[in-house]
């Protein structure tokens, strides 16, 4: 009898596939659209790959690919000026742009000054208005360290990621569409609700929604994805939470996070392992302490982390609070440099609620 990984070795991860879905249904490539190929020099592969299918589909592909460790070598050696403010020529050169797309490259993180980080997190946040105010999409390259943190060989994690976005099947754009349908019978309960409640050992949180948007994340901006996710109104968070799948900022992993809101803002933060991290990021500007996303995973597909957010926040049964910046169809109108998700699992004791009425309970949806 074929085991789960001889079966999983027999499917190898194809870059050109990666790169036709992420042209065509992704971003849509069209004929002299600018469209920005951003990655790690890991990713070689697949940033060739998705610039061939640019070209072929008449876009003006950009490549841009950087080194590991290249923003740690800015936040460790950048002059003040440079590392606070961002080149007029370097914000032009988003503007002018018609999409892009932004492939991780996972590698082992360095240590560094948490603090010039979040500085220059905070300086680039221009960039990051700008490139959201186009189309993009964001996808993963499965490298070795990607794999070792998923606690997989490279040729199970690469069949990993070819399942997780439906490369395997025939017609992947046709099984993005049952996505997009289920989430849409999902969203039509969410958006009746005002008030949601999370429940969870360590976790008791009260957000409020009432009059803002769900979002249906079909795997256009995220690929892989399996997700809805609105923006909670500023002032709304009430009570603690604690997220139990660890999460990283900046290359550096963050354990066992606990926050305690206020009207809507961290008024305590602490974490098992990571803590100074965690307080930096808080410290970005006076939105990072406030929420810019809800979002509820619904990929029944992905049930174990595997340390890289893309796929984790997707994780059926879980729930993740992104703090910082908004995504403006949600009607969130929270601004910040950051937007961190961080995770916490609600398939052990955890319990959803929409007004009062139970909806979810230890992962699963009722009715």
């Amino acid at each position: 009898m074929q085991t789960n990984r001889e079966a999983a070795s027999l499917l190898s991860y194809a870059p050109a596939r990666h790169a036709a879905l992420l042209a065509d249904y992704c971003l849509g490539a069209q004929p002299n659209e600018r469209l920005l190929v951003a990655g790690g020099t890991a990713a070689q592969s697949l940033v060739r790959e998705v610039t061939r299918a640019f070209l072929r589909r008449g876009a003006r592909p950009v490549v841009r690919l950087d080194y590991p460790g290249q923003d740690d070598d800015f936040a460790e050696l950048a002059s003040d000026t440079v590392l606070d403010s961002v080149h007029p020529a370097d914000l032009a050169d988003v503007e002018a742009l018609d999409g892009s797309l932004r492939i991780l490259t996972p590698e082992a993180p360095v240590s560094g000054d948490a603090e010039r980080r979040a500085r220059l997190t905070a300086a680039r946040a221009p960039l990051a208005a700008a490139r959201a105010k186009k189309k993009w999409s964001l996808t993963l390259f499965p490298t070795p360290y990607a794999a070792a943190q998923a606690g997989m060989s490279e040729a199970e994690f690469g069949a990993f990621v070819m399942r997780a976005m439906f490369l395997d099947r025939p017609d992947p754009v046709a099984a993005w569409g049952e996505v997009r349908a289920r989430q849409a019978r999902l969203i039509e309960r969410l958006a009746r609700a005002d008030t949601v409640r999370i429940e969870a050992p360590g976790t008791d949180l009260t957000l409020r929604v009432g009059g803002r948007s769900w979002a249906n994340s079909d795997g256009k901006r995220n690929m892989p994805s399996g997700e809805v996710f609105t923006g909670p109104l500023e002032d709304s968070a009430e009570g603690v939470v604690t997220f139990t799948i660890p999460a990283s900022y900046g290359g550096v992993v963050v354990r066992g996070a606990r926050l305690v809101f206020r009207a809507g803002e961290v008024v305590e933060a602490s974490a098992e392992e990571g803590a100074d991290v965690l307080r930096a990021a808080l410290a970005t500007d006076s939105g990072a302490r406030r929420l810019g996303e809800l979002g509820i995973g619904t990929n029944d597909g992905i049930q174990t982390p595997t340390g890289n957010i893309l796929f984790d926040e997707k994780i059926g049964g879980t729930v993740h609070l992104a703090l910082g910046r908004s995504y403006p169809e949600t009607g969130g109108v929270n601004g910040s440099a950051i937007h961190w998700d961080l995770i916490t699992d609600l398939r052990g004791q955890g319990r959803l609620s929409l007004d009062g009425e139970v909806v979810q309970e230890r992962g699963q949806f009722i009715g």
